[in-house]
């Protein structure tokens, strides 16, 4: 009897010391900090000479660093719906941008998918939103209809102002469903909201998800001039477009130091797993710095896809480790539905790596990668173009109305040399994959219903 006892509870003790690191029985507060077009390399963890990003490296410093971390689109909301759903976005019906202006929205969020909030509720966390939801404007796809106990922030794509907070001249900051005011930078109130949930949760018995988007640095680009300022007595040399980035930035990240500091202050920070990402590559017309990659937000290249990316979580993550490991955005959820052993929604698309995070070698994956994106206007033309990588091989179309590309990013990993004349097997078998992804996205409508 004792050894059938023992062969009954050894994959229970496995699954709490996998790797050699230890789970605890306490689940984690789980910290999501989305930003909205950092570069892959604005920030200072990459030697990044004219930034200066210290709370941002002080996480890397305390956690592992993703220098292969993929988004699931070179623009904002369908990755924002891979990051919520785990699935490919035009598989929960957000290939392109959901806007409010009805002839310019390019999705509609599925109300069946289940996201991951709502998967975290039920294994009895506290959920909350602060920050840029730009996944429905209306029922049934508010925030508090989606998974969230608590929403503070705004629903639409982009603000026009950060300070007086408008879109088309409308207001869509919202408490829960609640039209508010508010004064002050979006950064600084983004920030406060979240030091405030923090501050809340400090004597809770539940765990809690906190999801912090940031609008910033999202164009138009407005650092506080005290700010700019400071960015201009430093690097005297830069333009005023580099400058003014830099410094919208560098406030967003004194902001994320103070949500730190509201973890540390309320006992919360060492049983808090962070993340940190950014939604799609940077945005070039700001000056956005994408390392050597080639292009930026909107493209299929690398530069509109890789993305600044760390994960910590003290005593539990190797302080100052590095992962080659190519992750996407969707992969976020089965991996904490890992962590605190939820039940995956039905077809999900993603993978967890918590096994990598916790220091255990995961085998090579041999999943074709898919990205998309829908846009209107006369350059796109309502239509989608896409991206499918299967190993170091990489198939694009960077606009709809182009050929396709063919590179193998390993020999050239700045998608210099087209290879699909000479490689065209290579090319038949992405294309056919391709097709496939497509194909199984279009049994998901991207309108909504009327």
């Amino acid at each position: 009897m004792r050894y059938k006892i023992f062969f009954l509870v050894l994959p229970f003790l496995y699954s709490i010391h996998l790797a050699g690191q230890s789970i605890p029985s306490e689940k984690p507060n789980i910290l999501i900090i989305l930003t909205d077009d950092q570069g892959y390399h604005d920030v200072s963890y990459y030697g990044t000479k004219d930034i200066r990003t210290p709370h941002i490296d002080a996480l890397r410093a305390d956690g592992m660093r993703l220098d292969n971390f993929y988004t699931n689109s070179p623009v904002c909301a369908p990755t924002r719906a891979s990051l919520m759903s785990g699935r490919y976005p035009d598989r929960v019906g957000v290939p392109g941008l959901i806007r409010s202006i009805p002839d310019n929205t390019w999705g509609y969020l599925d109300p069946k998918a289940k996201l991951l909030p709502a998967l975290l509720r039920e294994k009895g966390y506290h959920t909350a939103h602060v920050g840029k939801w730009n996944l429905g404007l209306e029922t049934p796809n508010l925030p508090n209809e989606r998974g969230f106990d608590f929403f503070h922030g705004w629903l639409e794509d982009m603000m026009d102002d950060y300070w007086t907070h408008r879109r088309h001249g409308r207001n869509y900051l919202r408490l829960n469903k609640s039209s508010i005011e508010a004064e002050g930078h979006a950064t600084d109130l983004f920030t406060q909201w979240s030091v405030d949930y923090i501050q809340s949760r400090k004597d809770a018995e539940s765990p809690f998800f906190l999801y912090l988007a940031y609008n910033a640095p999202h164009f138009p680009v407005q650092p506080p001039e005290e700010w700019l300022e400071k960015v201009k007595r430093r690097e005297p040399g830069l333009s005023d477009t580099r400058a003014e980035l830099l410094a919208f930035i560098e406030h967003m990240d004194e902001g994320i130091g103070q949500v730190v500091q509201a973890l540390k202050e309320t006992g919360q920070y060492e049983n808090t797993l962070i993340i940190f990402t950014s939604d799609n590559g940077g945005h070039l017309p700001s000056q956005a710095n994408n390392g050597p990659l080639r292009d930026g937000k909107q493209s299929m290249y690398e530069g509109g896809l890789k993305v600044p990316a760390l994960i910590s979580w003290p005593g539990h993550i190797q302080a100052g480790s590095v992962s080659a490991q190519v992750n996407l955005t969707m992969d976020v959820l089965p991996t904490l539905a890992e962590l605190v052993e939820a039940s995956l929604p039905e077809s999900i698309d993603g993978r967890s790596f918590l096994p990598m995070l916790l220091g255990k070698q995961m085998p090579a994956s041999d999943r074709p990668l898919y990205f998309v994106r829908r846009e209107g206007g006369t350059r796109y033309g309502g239509k989608a173009y896409h991206a499918l990588r299967l190993g170091d091989w990489k198939l694009l179309q960077n606009n709809p109305y182009q050929g396709m590309e063919l590179y193998h990013l390993k020999e050239d990993p700045l998608e210099q040399t087209n290879r699909i004349e000479d490689e065209q097997e290579v090319y038949q078998e992405l294309h056919r994959l391709l097709r496939l992804q497509i194909q199984e996205s279009g049994k998901v409508p991207w309108q909504r219903p009327d």
